[in-house]
C-alpha cells in the first residue's frame, strides 16, 4: 500500500480498511491480516494511558509508539496523528514534528481541520511527507467544539466541511478522514473529492473505514460509541483466559512435565 493506491482503490470503488494501533503485538497481528493501512492515533493517550482526552498525547509519546508499531507492522501503510499543538506553531517546530513522525516509522502524518494548515500541508507534501486530512469531530478543538459530539448537522457547519474537504484535497492530502458527521454529509463530501475520505461515525457511503483495535475487539469496557461494532467479545474471552490460568495455577496444573526443563 502507497498513497497512490489510496486513489486507485477509490477509483476502483474498493472500500478501503484501517485500524487505529498503538504497539508492536497488536501490529504483528495485523500485519498477519488484510487490513489496508494501520493509523498510530493521539486516541493513544486514552486508550493505552488512561488520560481523559487526547490533548494528554505529546510528540515523544506520539513517536515512541509511532516505532513500536512500525517494528511489528511488516509492510503495512503507517499513518501517525500529529499531537494537539504540534503542527500550530513556527514552520520549522512543525515540520520538526512532521519529520520526527517519519523518522520513527510512519509512511504519512494525520493533522485536523483546513484552518490555518493549508500552507504547512503544502510545505509537507512539497518536502516529501504525505499528508492525510481529518475533519468533522476533531478532538484536538473538543473545547471550541463545546465537547465532544456530532459535527456537521446544521447549514453552515455542513457547508463549511465541504469547503474544507476541497481545501485540504487542493493542498495535496492524499486522503481525508471524516469523524461523527451526519450520513447525507458524508456522502456528499466523499462524492466531491478525488481522493478518498474514510469514516468513523460518518456512515456507510465513504470510501473505507477506521476504527480502534481495542474497540472493535470489544476490548474497551468503558468506550461504546454508537458508531463502535464491536466484532467480538474480546474482554470476556481475556478474563476467561486470565481465570483459566488461575485455577489451573490452584489445581496444580500448571505447569505440568511440558511446561519444565529436565535436570
Amino acid at each position: 500500500m502507497n498513497i497512490f493506491d489510496f486513489t486507485k482503490k477509490k477509483q476502483a470503488a474498493e472500500k478501503i480498511s484501517m485500524i487505529t494501533c498503538y504497539d508492536y503485538t497488536s501490529a504483528r497481528i495485523l500485519a498477519q491480516t488484510s487490513v489496508d493501512c494501520l493509523l498510530v492515533g493521539d486516541s493513544v493517550a486514552m486508550t493505552m494511558h488512561g488520560f481523559k482526552d487526547t490533548l494528554s498525547a505529546t510528540l515523544d509519546m506520539m513517536c515512541f509508539h509511532t516505532a513500536a508499531v512500525r517494528r511489528g507492522a511488516g509492510d503495512k501503510f503507517i499513518v501517525s496523528d500529529m499531537p494537539f499543538l504540534s503542527y500550530r506553531k513556527s514552520l520549522s517546530s512543525n515540520v520538526s514534528a512532521a519529520q520526527a513522525l517519519m523518522q520513527a516509522g510512519a509512511q504519512a502524518v494525520k493533522l485536523e481541520n483546513a484552518a490555518g494548515n493549508l500552507r504547512l500541508i503544502r510545505h509537507l507534501t512539497e518536502s516529501g511527507i504525505p499528508v492525510m486530512g481529518h475533519l468533522g469531530l476533531t478532538m484536538q478543538l473538543m473545547h471550541t467544539l463545546g465537547g465532544l459530539k456530532v459535527q456537521g448537522k446544521n447549514q453552515d457547519d455542513a457547508e463549511r466541511i465541504r469547503r474544507d474537504a476541497l481545501l485540504l484535497q487542493e493542498a495535496g492530502c492524499f486522503s481525508l478522514v471524516l469523524e461523527c458527521i451526519p450520513s447525507r454529509l458524508a456522502r456528499e463530501v466523499s462524492e466531491s473529492l478525488i481522493v478518498p475520505a474514510i469514516g468513523i461515525g460518518a456512515g456507510p457511503h465513504t470510501d473505507g473505514q477506521v476504527l480502534v483495535f481495542q474497540d472493535l475487539l470489544g476490548l474497551n469496557l468503558d468506550f461504546r460509541p454508537r458508531f463502535v461494532k464491536t466484532f467480538m467479545d474480546g474482554s470476556s474471552q481475556f478474563k476467561n483466559g486470565v481465570e483459566e490460568y488461575v485455577q489451573s495455577i490452584k489445581s496444580g496444573g500448571f505447569p505440568s512435565d511440558e511446561h519444565c526443563y529436565g535436570n
